[in-house]
């Protein structure tokens, strides 16, 4: 992964309806696509139904990812949202974090976030923003 993600523009937007859908407790998912742009949200259920983190279950998770097979997608990131919080990897997301080749996206509900959605690399514990370019396609 480099420095920068490429992801659709409708699916920074649906990543954002999502939180704002579930103010309560952070919002989780997948996101897939193909030659290396995000094309595709695959929301999840909060597990933990918690405000301050997030778990999808085994059973959904493989079911998420037997449909991201089933579309001839390659997973590519995931998301989760902060509630009151900056969105930056916290401790308990960079503990977590088993995706090495994929981009974690972090949503801010916070009114004053001058970035709403960020995107970062997480690999052995060293967290790196990436650059994320919308595209239209």
């Amino acid at each position: 992964m480099g420095e920068s993600v490429r992801v659709r523009e409708i699916v920074l937007k649906e990543i954002l309806a999502q939180a704002r859908r579930e103010p309560q407790i952070e919002c989780c998912g997948l996101l897939a696509g193909r030659n290396g742009v995000i094309t595709e949200i695959f929301p999840a259920t909060n597990a933990l139904a918690s405000a301050t983190a997030y778990e999808i279950a085994p059973r959904e998770l493989f079911e998420l990812f037997r449909a991201l097979r089933a579309e001839k997608l390659t997973h590519l990131g995931q998301y989760h949202s902060h509630l009151s919080t900056e969105n930056v990897p916290s401790p308990t997301d960079i503990e977590q974090a088993g995706y090495p080749d994929q981009a974690y996206f972090i949503v801010s509900l916070r009114g004053d976030a001058p970035k709403p959605v960020r995107a970062f690399s997480i690999r052995d514990g060293a967290v790196r923003e990436l650059e994320i370019i919308a595209t239209i396609s």
